[in-house]
């Protein structure tokens, strides 16, 4: 921890709204940068390696537009060269998890209505989210180190061109969206729900984000169809919710490569090679479901 708190005060020093704070300095969590309370301030520290697959200037415009849109704290400071970032620090909040989901009534809704907002809010993110792209690009990534793919992850990826197909059949508009909505990327006050980190947003189909959070936040059908009855208000169309299905196992499928590069990247805050395992895993078992068949038939027929 004081080689951490060291790290905060050498960035604290280069940003001129922090480098006088004398008071006390709180490590928040974070899976792959250093995050800070400073005082009123969130400080975000880049970590090793996320160089090579996140644009920090995508990123800072993305976080700038989010909170314009009023679904994230304010950006106070962000250089795109090192990657620091300051933002306001949001009081009272629970940082969500799976649990919380679970035992906060109305959690599921909330995060609903704040990717509606954020969706609807006109921004336009730098990024263009495409997921088969950047499964290519990942793997051009792991090409170069010495980490191994699940087995038959090539295959599940050639499976997956009957929902690229189903997608190509009828294209969603792209928005605004997160791209990855971690648990811990929520911050719930009971009244509305924040989201934070924009290192992947990018313009996207908007039921990824809610496809997403469904595998991160372990949701069940009840907080499922809590979520989108929030988000459309009203009951969701068969394709509608088919997407959401089909990307809960398009999410798994290029996470699983994000946690193969951490471990590569020697990443000690998590155990990436099970992380990157359970999340293969997890992807062929949706897949196999003979009801995901008729999810990407839903989403062809529109």
């Amino acid at each position: 921890m004081t080689d951490e708190l060291t790290e905060a005060r050498n960035a604290m020093a280069t940003i001129p709204m922090l480098k006088g704070y004398a008071g006390p300095i709180e490590r928040l969590g974070g899976l792959t940068n250093l995050v800070y309370r400073v005082g009123d301030h969130c400080l975000r520290v880049p970590g090793k390696g996320t160089e090579e697959y996140i644009d920090r200037g995508n990123e800072a415009v993305a976080a700038k537009e989010a909170a314009r849109a009023g679904v994230s704290p304010e950006v106070l400071y962000a250089d795109a060269d090192s990657g620091l970032m300051v933002t306001r620090f949001i009081d009272n909040t629970q940082t969500m998890t799976p649990e919380a989901f679970r035992s906060r009534t109305g959690a599921p809704a909330r995060a609903g209505r704040a990717f509606r907002k954020l969706h609807t809010s006109g921004a336009e993110f730098p990024f263009h989210f495409e997921l088969f792209q950047m499964i290519d690009e990942y793997l051009g990534i792991l090409s170069t180190k010495d980490v191994a793919l699940p087995d038959g992850y090539h295959d599940v990826v050639a499976e997956a061109e009957t929902v690229r197909a189903a997608l190509a059949a009828h294209p969603a508009e792209p928005a605004p969206c997160h791209c990855d909505p971690l648990c811990e990327n929520f911050l719930d006050t009971d009244e509305r729900m924040w989201i934070v980190d924009w290192e992947y947003s990018g313009m996207n189909d908007p039921m990824w984000d809610l496809g997403d959070l469904s595998v991160e936040g372990e949701f069940n059908a009840v907080q499922d169809e809590e979520m989108m009855t929030a988000y459309f208000d009203r009951n969701a169309t068969a394709s509608e919710h088919g997407r959401v299905v089909i990307y809960k196992a398009m999410c798994d499928l290029l996470w699983t490569l994000w946690g193969l590069i951490q471990l590569a990247n020697e990443n000690p805050v998590d155990d990436f090679r099970a992380y990157a395992d359970g999340r293969f895993a997890r992807c062929k078992k949706l897949m196999a479901d003979p009801a995901f068949a008729g999810h990407v038939a839903a989403i062809k027929a529109g």
